[in-house]
């Protein structure tokens, strides 16, 4: 891990005492989240509520830069000059290289449709098993750990070979069944696990972007 990333984490921790032990699961899921991405692989994120947004947040910091600029790779830049001259100076200047990362709660219709013909809570599921391979990462944030349509998310996603990566508040709840990092926050309200979820996801964005694009050691 490149010593910066390592002061992002240290700055991270100092903010927020109160979340020291969740300290090596945030590392070791940064590093894996790394090394997903180093291996062509990506991302799928799901959960209820605020949780959904949080998905559609953490979404929005990778596929985006966050804190630094990610130009596309030179042989990318080479091909749009040669394929699209026209434009190839605005393309080259606004889009920034992604990480690749879907949220599971934006698709509406499908949503909707598999409510009413199939079953509600393997919407989530039903998206891992298509959109899921191995290697990939399954992120998946519940406060309780126990919300059904997540945990059979991260079923399907072990049976897909991925890594399940969950957020959950200190118990674990069900989830931890099926999970491979567990980064239980320690409180039991609602409100007071979403509050540390989100600093914990920004911390996981920075570093992860900051491995994968900082120039410097």
């Amino acid at each position: 891990m490149r010593r910066s990333t390592q002061a992002i984490i240290n700055r991270f921790f100092n903010r927020f005492g109160v979340l020291n032990n969740c300290r090596t699961a945030v590392e070791n899921a940064i590093t894996k989240i790394v090394m997903c991405y180093q291996n062509n692989n990506k991302v799928l994120i799901c959960g209820n509520g605020g949780s959904a947004s949080d998905s559609e947040h953490i979404v929005g910091e990778l596929m985006k830069g966050f804190m630094l600029e990610r130009p596309l790779r030179k042989d990318e830049q080479t091909k749009i000059k040669e394929m699209f001259p026209e434009t190839a100076d605005y393309l080259i200047k606004y889009l920034q290289t992604p990480i690749p990362a879907i949220s599971l709660v934006s698709q509406t219709s499908l949503m909707t449709a598999y409510a009413n013909d199939r079953a509600p809570d393997l919407f989530f599921a039903q998206q891992v098993l298509g959109y899921g391979n191995q290697g990939d990462i399954l992120l998946a944030i519940t406060t309780s750990g126990n919300s059904k349509n997540v945990i059979y998310a991260a079923q399907i996603a072990k049976m897909k070979g991925m890594t399940v990566i969950s957020i959950t508040g200190q118990s674990g709840g069900e989830i931890r069944k099926y999970t491979d990092i567990l980064i239980n926050v320690p409180a039991d309200i609602v409100y007071e696990i979403q509050e540390y979820h989100l600093p914990i996801y920004h911390t996981i964005c920075l570093s992860v972007e900051n491995e994968l694009f900082s120039s410097g050691d």
